[in-house]
């Protein structure tokens, strides 16, 4: 076991997995010799060589195009998109290609290719290094969406994301890189994609949450000693259903938080599934806090993010109604 941060869990993930599997290949901007902008790549490219650890021109659609060919004929390429803000350009390849070659083709190819991408804000980043773009990819079938919130759920999550024969969208909280350290054990193990994670018990209210709110929302309810049920989605697409719906009916009052815009947000999807499931279990109003319908602003960063006030304002409220 190692107490390490979400940076050194990825990376050692990534150099493991490539020292085991020959097929791999790292690709994208600035991955090789700087080692990322975040460090997650460090020194791959001097244990495994320019052929395997590839540094692409600034061309995201070109970044996932090669790697969408390289994956239908029997590599397994993770290719890094420099930050989620990047890639829109490389749309149309995801949605109209990566996510549907299985479907179009009948079986006969897939492609088995691991997205990384850090998002979200926290970093001082401005608008254009700070989006939370999670609904785009939950909306589009053939993809698997997942999100850790902490090293050790990185580390597995990463493994089974490698071992799947399908596209994944591997979204990394950059907040988090190095805000937090967790044990992690030292050899490869998998995180089961498509469970959530319970990470506290409670009875009076359920909160739902991923990614970088996660350690936000721990805080609120611990300094503040709420009897919360808290529970870490990990994985978007597919979502674990029945871990939703089973805490909403187990308390009956329901808090929804992440930080991308509120309109046909994940909170929106989850807010349905319990009305459609569990609505005669609700003892209030499901509330959602969330980020902002604007632009991600840079010298206001601090009020666009969800904080422990305004979760602990959204508790109070479903509690009291």
């Amino acid at each position: 076991m190692s107490q390490i941060n979400l940076v050194q869990s990825l990376n050692r993930s990534i150099d493991q997995l490539m020292a085991q599997d020959e097929r791999i290949v790292v690709m994208g901007e600035d991955v090789g010799r700087d080692g990322g902008v975040f460090r997650v790549t460090d020194n791959l490219l001097n244990k495994y060589g320019d052929e395997r650890v590839i540094d692409t021109p600034l061309n995201e659609l070109a970044i996932i195009g090669m790697a969408t060919g390289m994956a239908m004929y029997g590599l397994k390429p993770i290719a890094e998109i420099q930050f989620q803000d990047y890639i829109f350009p490389a749309f149309d390849q995801i949605v109209n290609n990566v996510a549907k070659m299985r479907y179009r083709t009948g079986g006969r190819f897939t492609v088995p290719l691991v997205i990384r991408t850090p998002y979200g804000g926290g970093v001082k980043g401005g608008l254009y290094h700070s989006q939370s773009g999670e609904s785009y990819f939950v909306h589009t079938a053939g993809l698997t969406v997942v999100t850790p919130s902490n090293p050790y759920d990185a580390r597995g999550l990463l493994v089974s994301a490698y071992k799947k024969n399908d596209p994944v969208i591997f979204l990394e909280p950059k907040r988090l890189y190095r805000a937090v350290k967790t044990e992690v054990p030292d050899e490869l193990f998998e995180v089961e994609i498509g469970k959530a994670a319970r990470l506290k018990e409670g009875d009076d209210v359920s909160i739902i949450t991923y990614g970088s709110m996660v350690p936000t929302v721990m805080n609120a309810v611990e300094k503040n000693g709420v009897n919360a049920e808290v529970t870490d989605l990990r994985t978007l697409l597919p979502m674990d259903v029945s871990a939703i719906i089973q805490t909403a009916k187990k308390t009956g009052r329901v808090v929804i938080v992440h930080e991308a815009p509120k309109t046909l947000g994940v909170g929106a999807e989850i807010s349905a599934l319990i009305a459609e499931r569990a609505i005669d279990s609700l003892l209030a109003p499901i509330v959602r806090v969330t980020g902002y319908d604007t632009p991600f602003p840079y010298s206001h960063e601090e009020l666009y993010l969800p904080d422990e006030k305004r979760i602990m304002s959204a508790v109070n409220r479903v509690l009291a109604y």
